[in-house]
């Protein structure tokens, strides 16, 4: 096919039906953008020589040196499909675990996804998490098996082995789809039950004669259409770098002309266990008992092994023209006597079985049209934190349906989504592009430039003849002239960025100029019905609404991988480029003229920034140019993160090395334009608490004495900063601590929490964070619509905790959770063990009423200061004693806090003196002799509360409170420094594949910092180890280098973020085994 013009594209785009938005998925170097080149190149765009070699999706430096992709980057394609034609938007994702953010926001954008896995290396950790990507955002999969080649030339396989060897990778890839399956599958079945169970409750009391169901629902559910398999026609089998590739169903038409056997026939055994009779002529079951060779061998396999064989290993010319012959192909001349046998093998294969038409006739038959999007998928995109679809307004509801009919009429909503923001060189626009001059305009300019060079001569002549009667030297003051011109004539141009947005247009017609609101992740569609008049525009002057901006989209682009093509107008189901934004958004948005449009979900991101370096200008003056280039970086990478320290130190946090070097550069060269200093890596850690030890370093039983002994040394260390009669350390760890002004005093101990409720609090943070949004609205006294799932997801944490939390000492502990932390959702604990205060629950989401005025007697409830034992309690937890790093698996309970009512604040005009004595506050049934000044019990009614309210609602941010913080933080380092201490490093999970001859220089890097092999095993088939290990993040830099270096490129490691583990000493033995996961 050849070079597909820009207003043929343009007229695609305006059928849906026929759009196919796809991205590119594999593992890194399993030959995506190898296959993503041929595919390129069946457009007329490259060269097919070029195809594997160019890369030419990959536009950076960088990505060519390493040759990996570092970023997403998109092309639309056109390919005519029997009678049809069809666009294909196609996204080209970086493989590497550093850049997975940008596999996310590609698959945001797109309805299917080609799975692309080694044929060697099969199923790899990356590889599983594409899948798990690909499932959680609803998008649906095809397979394409490359390197094929490699079963041959380099493993040296027989066609029957490849054939086995094959069927295990299907097994392999539906073994992680079966697995997504299930889980989706008993969610279902137990919201189901759960229903069933609240209905036979309401209609009459079980019956004894019920049977129990115990199937799991797997029999009942629909999985024709989940499972990869040749028949089905979502498999291709290929080579990316030899140019070819097939499906089941090209064999089946070819086989069906010679053979005379229906073409269907084929289709269902051509794969599987059937064999060729060739004396009944009939297709046969049982080829393995038999001992015969599969059909799939023998027709496709065979013929594919003798061709490699002839044209690469034997080099027989005689019986490559017979094959050449009988394919019916036809080879250049100089293909032939090429010296590199790939050359001739490549021209052969890409015409008898191009890769690109197998490809993408699997792709618009399989892949699904933006029209075709599931009600569920837009549901899940639009139901933002715990509010179910239905609770939505109307309006917003009522945008579903231009969802699925995919809506581009003049009156139609539109609805963008952003998912990243990418920088441009402003000289690349189209508009600032240098067009073609035409015939004319080159005549033109050559007649200006003979009629200059003239006037300079003649200049030139009149000077010298000047200069001479003078008795000047020639030439002087004209090369002085001409070098101050050329220094004028060419100024240094700085190059400009410019951000275009890569978007997806899902409802509507995108037109360029038009105003747009543009929703922040925090936007309430019902807030901003309320707030604006009806049927108001972005045209119009709206007012402030919260998380609510308006922009212009100022130009529209069509992505065409390295370059840019200018449109006046993007319709539905099309990805495009849209600048005008930077000003308006940071990393994604979503775009509408609606305002009852609410925004998208955030995007998932496998990788978790955690390598950090601290960033300063080699000259300090340079200092503003840093501070705008890591602005830029920080709206460029949708993964990086910017932060600046209490010290003031600018601090860059990124997902690996690899993506570290990358941003580094992009400073240097494209954002900043200066010379940088990066400091060395800024190792992150945690803090926690053990439980003490029984036995010493040289297993003697500690007594009573030693821990005595703990807890004096923290009586010194602590009294060498603070009065010691304000602080009171018994020998059970308890901290009882009073405020400077004697006015409250608060008793904290640190206890430390199971490493499973840790393990679960750190994979339930989004769902923390939802509770604590949901509890915020219900102590405003707002009625919030939460989604069933949810209340269940919470309702399931809860019980979790209750399973893990066993033991006196966790007696009721949920029940008396105060808060989470740091930033309210972190692993700790508060817990409220205060004796007579009774706060309102932080499950009261699960049991409140239908009422939302309850929900506000509650919160009246809740003593004033409150927040400020919460805020003293996410300070210390976010800075610990030890580093000033987060506190991890720590329980803190307040077991007394006392106030005085000189503590409340006097107001002698609006309150009396005897009801500010009546509302005075006592926190907790203990009373201590060294506290001085009056304390009572806490009895108030819902009145009584207000008055109290009102009446320290001047101090809600006055000393009281300020010192209040300041003690509760003090009270609990002291709590936390009074139990063995431990800091618990950052773990990467380690795979490497290598051959058994490096297998010991592997171990001997493994060994040499710090790592540990959890298990090895052998790839069946090949002569490959993976190995599976542990590393500390702060061994790792350099690792895989060096790794690559000892084993002169053999092996090459894959680094994770896997959990937190104590290995480090702190004042006390280490206890072995200790380990906080977070999967």
């Amino acid at each position: 096919m050849g070079h597909t013009s820009l207003d043929k594209i343009i007229a695609l785009q305006r059928n849906p039906a026929n759009i196919r938005n796809l991205c590119i998925l594999a593992h890194v170097d399993h030959g995506k953008t190898t296959l993503a080149d041929c595919l390129v190149a069946s457009n007329g765009i490259i060269s097919t020589r070029l195809a594997g070699k160019l890369r030419y999706l990959d536009s950076r430096e960088d990505e060519q040196i390493r040759g990996i992709t570092m970023k997403s980057s998109a092309i639309s394609l056109h390919y005519r499909n029997g009678d049809q034609d069809y666009l294909l938007n196609l996204i080209d994702s970086p493989g590497h675990i550093d850049f997975s953010s940008e596999v996310s926001t590609a698959v945001r954008l797109c309805d299917g996804a080609i799975i692309v896995v080694d044929a060697v290396e099969g199923v790899c950790p990356q590889t599983q998490a594409v899948l798990r990507q690909a499932w959680l955002e609803n998008i649906r999969p095809v397979l394409v098996i490359n390197k094929i080649d490699r079963l041959i030339l380099e493993l040296k396989l027989t066609s029957q082995e490849a054939y086995s060897h094959l069927q295990k990778i299907l097994e392999q890839v539906n073994a992680v789809t079966g697995t997504l399956f299930t889980s989706k599958v008993m969610e279902e079945r137990a919201e189901k039950e759960k229903k069933e169970v609240e209905e036979e409750k309401e209609s009459k009391i079980l019956s004894g004669d019920q049977v129990y169901d115990w199937s799991a629902g797997l029999e009942e559910a629909d999985d024709s259409q989940l499972y990869f398999s040749p028949d089905q026609g979502n498999v291709v089998f290929a080579s990316a770098i030899d140019g070819w590739g097939f499906s089941i169903q090209q064999f089946a038409h070819i086989y069906s002309q010679k053979m005379g056997i229906k073409a269907e026939v084929l289709l269902k055994t051509l794969w599987g266990d059937f064999y060729l009779n060739a004396k009944a002529k009939k297709i046969m079951k049982g080829a393995q008992a038999k001992g015969k060779k599969q059909l799939f061998v023998q027709l496709v396999l065979d013929n594919l092994w003798s061709l490699y064989d002839a044209v690469v290993t034997r080099r027989d010319k005689e019986k490559v023209e017979k094959v050449i012959a009988s394919l019916g192909v036809k080879v250049l001349a100089r293909d032939s006597r090429h010296s590199d046998p790939k050359v001739l093998l490549s021209a052969i294969c890409s015409q008898w079985l191009p890769l690109a038409q197998a490809v993408l006739s699997m792709v618009c038959e399989k892949l699904p049209s933006p029209i075709d999007m599931t009600a569920e998928r837009v549901e899940k995109l639009m139901s933002v934190g715990p509010r179910r679809f239905d609770s939505l307004p109307e309006q917003t509801q009522e945008l579903k349906r231009a969802f699925l009919q995919c809506s581009s009429g003049e009156n139609d909503p539109l609805i963008i989504f952003v998912s990243k923001m990418f920088a441009v060189d402003t000289k690349a626009l189209p508009q600032n592009r240098q067009r073609p001059l035409t015939q004319e305009e080159i005549a033109q300019r050559r007649e200006l430039a003979r009629q200059r060079h003239a006037d300079r001569m003649a200049a030139d002549q009149t000077a010298a003849e000047s200069r001479s009667q003078e008795g000047q030297p020639a030439g002087c003051d004209s090369a002085k002239m001409e070098g101050l011109t050329l220094k004028d004539s060419q100024p240094e141009e700085e190059e400009q960025q410019t951000f275009v947005a890569f978007a997806r247009v899902y409802s509507g017609v995108a037109k360029k100029g038009r105003r747009v609101f543009v929703l922040g992740p925090k936007y309430d569609p019902a807030r901003g019905l309320s707030m604006m008049p009806e049927g108001s525009s972005a045209w119009d002057r709206v007012p402030a609404v919260p998380h609510l901006s308006v922009c212009s989209m100022d130009s529209l682009y069509l992505l065409m991988g390295r370059e840019l093509e200018e449109l006046d107008e993007v319709p539905v189901g099309n990805v495009l480029g849209i600048s005008g934004l930077e000003e308006c958004v940071l990393k994604s948005a979503t775009l509408s003229t609606s305002p009852a449009c609410p925004p998208f979900i955030p995007l998932n991101f496998e990788a978790t920034p955690i390598l950090r370096v601290a960033i300063e200008p080699k000259h300090p003056s340079e200092m503003p140019k840093l501070v705008r280039g890591m602005r830029l970086l920080n709206q460029a990478d949708p993964c990086a993160e910017i932060l600046i320290q209490e010290t003031g130190e600018h601090v860059l946090v990124t997902a690996g090395e690899v993506h570290l070097q990358r941003c580094l550069d992009d400073l240097r060269k494209r954002f900043a334009k200066i010379e940088i200093s990066a400091s060395k890596p800024i190792i992150p850690f945690r803090e926690t608490v053990v439980r003490p030890p029984k036995v010493d370093m040289v297993n003697e039983d500690l007594g009573k004495q030693h821990k005595v002994a703990i807890i004096h040394q923290v009586k010194e260390e602590a009294s060498q900063g603070r009065p010691s009669d304000t602080l009171h350390v018994d020998h059970s760890g308890l901290v009882t601590l009073t405020t400077p002004n004697r006015l409250a005093t608060v008793s904290v101990r640190a206890i430390p929490l199971p490493q499973e409720v840790t393990c679960l609090l750190e994979s339930s943070t989004e769902l923390i964070r939802t509770l604590e949004q949901v509890n915020m609205s219900l102590r405003e006294g707002k009625s919030l619509d939460v989604s069933p799932r949810t209340l269940e997801a919470i309702t399931g944490l809860k019980a979790q905790l209750e399973s893990l939390l066993q033991g006196r000492k966790w007696r009721n502990a949920v029940e008396h959770i105060w808060a989470f932390g740091p930033r309210r959702y972190g692993p700790n604990i508060l817990l409220n063990l205060v004796e007579g205060y009774q706060r309102p629950s932080l499950w009261q989401c699960l049991g409140r009423g239908d009422q939302s005025g309850e929900a506000g007697a509650q919160a009246a409830c809740m003593r004033d200061l409150d927040n400020s034992i919460v805020s003293g309690f996410q300070l210390a937890t976010l800075s610990g004693p030890m580093c000033e790093e987060p506190l991890m698996g720590v329980c803190f309970s307040v077991e007394r806090w006392d106030i005085q009512s000189a503590a409340l604040p006097q107001h002698q005009d609006s309150l009396e003196e005897d009801s500010l004595e009546e509302d005075s506050m006592s926190h907790g049934a203990l009373t201590d002799s060294g506290v001085e000044g009056s304390i009572e019990t806490w009895t108030a009614g819902p009145c009584q509360a207000r008055r109290r309210t009102q009446a320290a609602s001047a101090d809600c941010y006055g000393p009281v409170s300020g010192q209040l913080i300041a003690a509760m933080k003090e009270a609990c380092r002291h709590a936390f420094q009074a139990q063995p201490q431990r800091l618990m490093a950052a773990i990467y999970t380690c795979e490497i594949m290598a051959t058994a001859e490096v297998l010991g220089r592997v171990y001997g890097v493994l060994g040499k910092r710090e790592g540990r092999v959890l298990h090895e095993e052998m790839k069946e088939g090949t002569d490959m180890f993976i190995i599976k290990a542990v590393l500390p993040v702060a061994e790792s830099f350099g690792f895989a280098d060096e790794i690559r270096k000892r084993t002169s490129g053999l092996a090459s490691p894959q680094l994770v973020f896997s959990h937190w583990e104590v290995n480090i000493i702190y004042g006390d033995t280490l206890l072995e085994g200790e380990c906080i996961r977070l999967t």
